[in-house]
């Protein structure tokens, strides 16, 4: 993987990613929040389960949405960019929604077992968490902008 002036981008460490990940949960506890508003609106006469499942189901594509639109334009979210990290291809080029999908369905199985998948980063031989393993996806340190 290479950049414009043939020197590729150093891979972001174990702990920058864990740190940023942690303001990833931050920022998705107001996208949720702020998501969940409609369906719980939309929703108010159901049957409790009914409800419960719908909204459960739209929490997980909202989520899905704003990752895959945040992967596959910039290749950052905001916490991202705050701790100057990029999302790329195993090729370095740009995540495409299929990868991005593929990266977001592997990170909530990761979190569904408990951080099995986030603690792959501590024998994988190139630091990477399961799910960008799995998906051909890896985060690189951001280039600064001129």
């Amino acid at each position: 993987m290479s950049t414009r002036h043939g020197i590729a981008p150093k891979a972001a460490g174990v702990k920058r990613r864990l740190l940023s990940l942690l303001y990833e949960s931050l920022l998705l506890a107001a996208v949720l929040l702020a998501g969940a508003l409609p369906m719980v609106m939309l929703a108010s006469g159901w049957e409790h389960t009914a409800a419960r499942a719908a909204l459960q189901i739209w929490l997980l594509a909202l989520c899905a949405g704003f990752y895959v639109w945040q992967w596959t334009g910039a290749g950052q979210t905001l916490p991202m960019k705050t701790w100057k990290m990029r999302l790329v291809s195993n090729d370095g080029s740009a995540v495409s929604a299929r990868r991005a999908l593929l990266r977001y369905a592997g990170a909530l199985l990761s979190t569904a077992t408990l951080g099995l998948g986030f603690a792959w980063a501590l024998v994988d031989r190139d630091r990477q968490f399961l799910h960008d393993r799995l998906a051909g996806t890896r985060l690189v340190m951001a280039a600064d902008k001129p």
